[in-house]
C-alpha cells in the first residue's frame, strides 16, 4: 500500500494520505494540489467512474456503492485499502452533502482519520440558508430580501413575497432536496410569476420535499455579478486566509447551475472583514466557500450563502500561489500552523478556467472591459486550468481533457445566452 500511494518513483512512505469524497472537479484540483504541495496521490473515493478522474497518476480511485449511505460509506473507509495506511489520513468531501456525511460518520471511522470541519450543530446553522440570513443580520452582512417557506407545515402556501418577480427559490438542505426528484429541479430556480411560483411549489410538495425553501429577492445582473470567497478558520475559529474572486462564467447546464467555470482573482478586505464577523460569530472551523453577488443598485455585495467546504472550483485559490490545503496539513498534519495574525489575503491576479479561453470570450461579449482585463491577465500567463497538469502522463487522460473542454463549449453554447443575460442585445 505505501508504495501504491507515495510518489511514483519514490520508496518511502508518505507522510501522510489525502482521503477525497467524490469524482468531480473539486475532487480532481484537491488531489493536485496535495500532489503539487507534497508530493503524495490521494485516494479518491468515488461512485464511479468520471473523465475527469480516469487515467491519473496523482491518485488512487476507490469505489464506494453508495457516497450518501453513512453505513455504506463506514464500511468502504474502514476497509482495504484504508485499513492498511499506517500515516495519518485527511479525509475531505467536495459537496456539502458529502460534508453531512464525513460529520455525522467521523466517530466510527478511526483515530486514523483527521476529520477538518466543525460539529453538526455548527455545520446545520451556517448551512442552512434561512438560519444563516438570520446569523448574517445579526452582525450586520447584508443577505437578499429573503421569505422562508415551510413545506413541513400547513401554510406553505400563504406567505408575502420579499420583492418583485422574478424571484429566487432555494431549498434549504442539501440532503433532503437531493433525496426527491421531480420534473425541472435544479439547485436554483427563478420564478417569473405568483402563478408559476405556485405550481412549482405544488410540484416540489408533491415530489415529498418536506423541509424549508427560501424566496429570495433576485439581484440584477448576469454572471459577472457573482462573486466567491474562500477564508480558513484555524481550530481555534481564527480567521488564517481569504481569497477572492470574480466570476466570469458560471455552468448552466442542468444539475450544475451555479458552479463557477471561470473566475478573475483579486482583492477585496471590505468583504473579507464581514465574512471574518460571521465566522468568528459561528466559531467556524476549516474552510468556508462564500457566494456573493454585486448589487449594480446599491454597489453593494451581497451573501447568499456559505458551503462549509474547499468549493469545487477550489484551484482558483491554489492557482493564486497560496496551496489551499496546506493549511489542512499544517494544522492536522505538522501541528505548525503558528501563532494567529492579520489574515492573509491573496492578491494575484489569475484567471481560473476549465473552460477553453474562446469560450471565456464569447460568454464576455457583453462585457468588453473586463473581458480586456481578462485577456491581459492571460497574455501575461496568468491562465490557471486544474485540468491541466503536465505531471500527467497518460495520453489517453490528455486525449480525455481536450474533449472535455470541447464538451464544455458546447454545453454553454446550448444553455447560455450571455449577450442576453447582459441585457446586451438590441
Amino acid at each position: 500500500m505505501r508504495t501504491r500511494i507515495a510518489e511514483s518513483g519514490g520508496a518511502s512512505a508518505p507522510e501522510f494520505v489525502p482521503v477525497i469524497l467524490g469524482g468531480h472537479v473539486g475532487a480532481y484540483s484537491l488531489a493536485r494540489a496535495f500532489h503539487e504541495g507534497y508530493g503524495v496521490r490521494s485516494l479518491v473515493v468515488t461512485g464511479g467512474d468520471t473523465w475527469v478522474t480516469d487515467h491519473s497518476s496523482i491518485m488512487e480511485r476507490v469505489h464506494c456503492p453508495d457516497l450518501l449511505d453513512e453505513d455504506t460509506l463506514v464500511r468502504t473507509l474502514t476497509g482495504a485499502p484504508f485499513a492498511d495506511v499506517t500515516v495519518p489520513m485527511l479525509l475531505l468531501a467536495t459537496s456539502d452533502t458529502l460534508v453531512e456525511k464525513v460529520v455525522a460518520v467521523a466517530d466510527r471511522v478511526g483515530p486514523g482519520f483527521r476529520v477538518p470541519y466543525v460539529g453538526a450543530v455548527v455545520l446545520g446553522r451556517a448551512t442552512r440558508k434561512h438560519t444563516f440570513a438570520e446569523l448574517a443580520e445579526g452582525v450586520d452582512v447584508r443577505t437578499p430580501a429573503t421569505v422562508v417557506i415551510d413545506l413541513g407545515g400547513d401554510a406553505w402556501t400563504r406567505f408575502e413575497a420579499p420583492g418583485r418577480y422574478p424571484l429566487i427559490l432555494k431549498a434549504t438542505t442539501p440532503t433532503a432536496w437531493h433525496s426527491v426528484s421531480f420534473e425541472g429541479q435544479s439547485k436554483v430556480h427563478e420564478v417569473a410569476s405568483e402563478a408559476e411560483l405556485h405550481e412549482l411549489l405544488a410540484r416540489i410538495h408533491a415530489a415529498g420535499y418536506r423541509d424549508h425553501l427560501v424566496l429570495q429577492d433576485r439581484i440584477p445582473g448576469d454572471d459577472t455579478g457573482m462573486r466567491i470567497l474562500t477564508c480558513y478558520c484555524d481550530r481555534d475559529s481564527n480567521v488564517r486566509f481569504a481569497s477572492w474572486g470574480q466570476t466570469l462564467i458560471e455552468e448552466h447546464s442542468p444539475g450544475q447551475l451555479g458552479v463557477p467555470a471561470a473566475i478573475l482573482t483579486g482583492v477585496n478586505s471590505e468583504v473579507v472583514a464581514q465574512a471574518a464577523r460571521l465566522l468568528v460569530e459561528l466559531r467556524w472551523v476549516g474552510f468556508a466557500n462564500f457566494d456573493l453577488k454585486y448589487d449594480p443598485r446599491d454597489g453593494t455585495v451581497t451573501f447568499f450563502e456559505l458551503n462549509p467546504r474547499l468549493g469545487r472550483s477550489n484551484y482558483y485559490v491554489t492557482g493564486t500561489g497560496h496551496n489551499a490545503v496546506s493549511y489542512y496539513v499544517d494544522e492536522y498534519i505538522r501541528d505548525a500552523l503558528g501563532p494567529a495574525g492579520p489574515i492573509v489575503e491573496s492578491t494575484a491576479e489569475t484567471v481560473y478556467s476549465v473552460v477553453p479561453v474562446r469560450t471565456i470570450k464569447w460568454a464576455l461579449q457583453g462585457h468588453p472591459d473586463l473581458w480586456e482585463t481578462v485577456h491581459r491577465v492571460i497574455k501575461a500567463g496568468g491562465l490557471r486550468n486544474p485540468l491541466h497538469y503536465r505531471a500527467e502522463r497518460d495520453p489517453r487522460r490528455w486525449v480525455k481533457v481536450a474533449l472535455g473542454g470541447i464538451s464544455y463549449d458546447r454545453k454553454f453554447h446550448r444553455y447560455y445566452d450571455p449577450l442576453a443575460a447582459s441585457g446586451s442585445h438590441t
